[in-house]
């Protein structure tokens, strides 16, 4: 945990950063950032979280350690193992200093556009989304992010970058950042942003237990499920019923489940089997869609969001 003084010491924000170790714009962006020796208007807390797992050769490289939990679904108790003992430090660090307001920095691995996800719809979490991008999506899934640890305590929202490694998320990333630590005030009675795309209940689309996963541009063999290789196209896309997903191996098992926050699995309601592939039954809006199958396996594979 970083702390650095600004001008107004009566008042803190905070930016967390690399709270997986493969999404490495925010800390990028916080180095470049403290290069420019710029006094930030206010004081500013810097949280930089699985250094373990980024400083793993060959850098930036895994989400979290092999054996270890992911950091960003342990802000919730019970407080168990060296991950969850760092999330409840960093919380109640975060809770004690009074913060005004927080930012989470992350990327994503397919072609996302930059855009905020926060617990609220209000005008704060839309503030503070626009000061990095133009799309915002309210959840109400609980996972143990950090964003619900502190929902109740300030302002705070997730951004995600844009893809790990692209020169465009870092250089979102930096640009955010400084807007955010110069910016005199975080409105929070009205809007102040430019009319934004803002999206609202997230169904979380994941493999079924032992299902195995290929990624190409045809069935991989062996695989239960093929991703087609250029899925991530689709991510803030409406797309229409029939849209292909991928191809279902020789077990023709079925092979996700789509989960909203009252857990209910609705994939059944939202996709179909249809020859041997798999294909929207609806009409969607898919986001964060990966063709990273280690990060499909281990966290999702998409969610589907509608336009509020």
């Amino acid at each position: 945990m970083l702390c650095l003084e600004g001008r107004d010491r009566q008042r803190t924000r905070a930016i967390v950063t690399l709270l997986h170790g493969n999404e490495p714009s925010g800390v990028r962006a916080l180095h470049a950032w403290l290069r420019g020796k710029e006094m930030p208007v206010v004081n500013v807390i810097f949280f930089v979280g699985a250094i373990d797992a980024a400083l793993a050769p060959p850098g930036f490289a895994y989400r979290m350690l092999p054996g270890c939990r992911d950091l960003n679904r342990c802000f919730r108790p019970p407080w168990d193992g060296p991950q969850g003992a760092i999330a409840g430090e960093a919380l109640r660090l975060l809770r004690e200093s009074g913060c005004e307001a927080m930012v989470d920095l992350h990327n994503n691995t397919g072609h996302n556009p930059a855009y905020g996800v926060g617990t609220r719809l209000d005008a704060a979490s839309v503030n503070l989304t626009a000061l990095f991008a133009e799309r915002y999506v309210r959840t109400s899934l609980r996972l143990g992010a950090l964003i619900e640890a502190t929902a109740e305590d300030f302002p705070s929202i997730t951004v995600e970058c844009g893809r790990a490694n692209d020169p465009d998320a870092d250089a979102i990333a930096l640009a955010g950042l400084r807007r955010y630590v110069l910016v005199d005030a975080i409105e929070t009675r009205r809007v102040l942003a430019a009319p934004m795309a803002v999206f609202d209940d997230p169904v979380r689309v994941t493999l079924a237990h032992g299902i195995r996963l290929g990624i190409g541009a045809r069935p991989v063999p062996g695989a239960d499920l093929t991703l087609a290789e250029d899925i991530d196209r689709h991510n803030f896309q409406p797309v229409m019923p029939g849209m292909l997903l991928g191809w279902l191996g020789t077990r023709r098992q079925w092979p996700i489940e789509a989960r909203g926050a009252d857990g209910q699995d609705v994939s059944a309601d939202v996709f179909e089997a249809r020859d041997g592939t798999l294909v929207t039954r609806r009409g969607i809006v898919p986001i964060m869609m990966t063709t990273d199958p280690v990060v499909a396996a281990a966290d999702c594979l998409f969610y589907i969001v509608r336009e509020a």
